[in-house]
């Protein structure tokens, strides 16, 4: 008997410990598992993240090639405003040249008849009156400065005399005819200017 209750407790021990292998089998496979889980999940993170920083790659390329497009595209209008600039100069100058060139007609025909005295200054007025003409064209207007008050943006005094006849700061001779181009002065008028005491 002392046999068979010793095979009992041999059976029994084998039974608890089929059961307790068992039981740490199965704990294994839920570790085991458990771990494949985070495993996949810290995959799934990681391709997230490679998703996530190719997308930022591609978005940052993408945006590289537009600031080289737009680089590129700004240095062509540069380029392209630059020699609009140097043509518009180029011709804007063909047409003063062109005047230029019928007042120098006009001028070789007045020295031709530089012996008959009453021709050459008649050649000459037209000449005069030619010259003005182009430039009224081209907006630039005489300053009227005899008589009108001192102007200092129109004006430059070059000489103050006293005259009793006349107000204070009014201009009384022109020694130079200033110019204005539209609305701007190109050349003040140099003048004499009365100061009383």
């Amino acid at each position: 008997m002392a046999k068979k209750q010793e095979t009992k407790f041999e059976d029994r021990a084998k039974n608890e410990m089929r059961e307790e292998s068992e039981d740490k089998e199965t704990k294994n496979d839920d570790v085991n598992r458990q771990e494949m889980k985070e495993h996949d999940k810290k995959n799934e993170k990681r391709k997230e993240t490679n998703d996530e920083k190719t997308k930022e790659q591609k978005e940052i390329e993408e945006l590289t090639q537009l600031v080289k497009r737009v680089q590129a595209d700004f240095e062509n209008y540069k380029k392209r405003v630059e020699r609009d600039k140097a043509e518009f100069t180029r011709y804007a100058s063909k047409k003063v040249i062109v005047d230029l060139l019928r007042i120098l007609d006009h001028f070789d025909l007045a020295l031709k008849h530089k012996e008959n005295k009453d021709e050459f200054i008649k050649a000459m007025e037209m000449i005069h009156a030619e010259i003005h003409n182009m430039l009224e064209k081209e907006g630039v207007k005489q300053i009227n400065a005899h008589g009108q008050k001192f102007d200092p943006y129109k004006h430059e005094a070059l000489m103050q005399e006293t005259k009793e006849d006349a107000d204070d700061n009014i201009i009384t001779e022109e020694f130079q005819k200033g110019y204005m181009m539209h609305d701007e002065v190109i050349r003040p008028t140099k003048v004499k200017v009365n100061k009383k005491r």
